[in-house]
């Protein structure tokens, strides 16, 4: 089957800024895959050059088959982008801008079925004849993902798509994104929220400035941190032998990273000998986040 998305060694130059590093990448058809990495990394870059807003330097993209470049009428119609900021046609209402949207990729008044279905889904029935301009801030974000999918697209890309909305919209979006996932369109989402990730994707490419340093399963992924987290909130601050094991700290709350079980006793004895109290205790798996933070301080 023909990849959804590859990419051959794709580097992108703005000026001496190597922003892409001869990236290699295959999504197939019908995966719902998470793109990750720190501010900076190239994901944003690597996004603008699927949609043809950027010319890569060296290297071929394809999207369905379709060669970005060479055949980008055919690339450019099989995916939508949802991107990270506010863009919008101040002169039309929800409804008109649709109905734009999908005519610029050539389906007439037989389309508006699908409108009126992806208005309804995203909640925004009540202001499907509001002008943009006075639509809040997250029914803005609802409107620009029912832009990137009026055209019915295969490959659907989501760049920070829930970043600063409420949960009622977090959850509208995903159970229909999650819907559309299973009628066979291939999901690529970026965000910095890891428990989505984590939750929805089924594969994860994590960069770091302008490189792929890891690619597998999610489940692969998880697999790869040892140990359990032991996550305490205490009276005062951890003793000096147990600073090696602690992965994160907050205040007085520390996450500690447990290469087995029975490191609890020799924790506990510590606290114990140092006069500092447990206020409470929790034992939990490793999360994607575990393995971001392993991996992108490890490179």
């Amino acid at each position: 089957m023909t990849p959804a998305i590859q990419l051959t060694q794709v580097h992108k130059h703005f000026g001496a800024l190597h922003a892409l590093k001869g990236v290699d990448l295959n999504i197939e058809q019908g995966e719902f895959f998470a793109l990750l990495g720190p501010n900076g990394a190239g994901k944003s870059t690597l996004i603008n050059l699927l949609a043809g807003l950027l010319r890569p330097t060296s290297g071929t993209l394809s999207v369905m088959g379709f060669d970005v470049l060479k055949d980008y009428r055919r690339a450019r119609h099989a995916l939508g982008v949802v991107p990270q900021e506010l863009v919008f046609d101040p002169f039309f209402n929800l409804r008109e801008m649709l109905r734009f949207q999908a005519g610029y990729f050539g389906r007439g008044n037989e389309n508006d079925p699908w409108v009126d279905e992806v208005i309804e889904c995203l909640g925004l029935t009540d202001k499907a004849h509001t002008n943009m301009r006075r639509l809040s801030g997250g029914m803005k974000r609802r409107a620009l993902i029912a832009q990137a999918l009026v055209h019915k697209p295969p490959v659907i890309v989501l760049d920070e798509p829930t970043a600063g909305v409420d949960v009622e919209l977090r959850h509208t979006l995903w159970e229909f994104i999650k819907r559309l996932n299973r009628e066979g369109h291939t999901i690529i989402l970026t965000t910095h929220y890891l428990e989505e990730a984590e939750e929805l994707c089924s594969r994860v490419a994590l960069m770091k400035q302008g490189e792929v340093i890891a690619l597998d399963s999610t489940k692969n992924l998880l697999a790869s941190i040892p140990g359990k987290n032991l996550k305490l909130k205490l009276s005062a601050a951890v003793p000096q032998s147990l600073m090696a094991m602690v992965r994160h700290q907050d205040a007085l709350d520390y996450m500690l990273n447990l290469n087995e079980i029975t490191q609890i006793e020799f924790v506990l004895a510590e606290l114990r000998n140092a006069n500092v109290s447990v206020l409470d205790m929790q034992l939990i798996e490793p999360d994607l986040e575990d393995v971001f933070v392993d991996l992108i301080g490890r490179s």
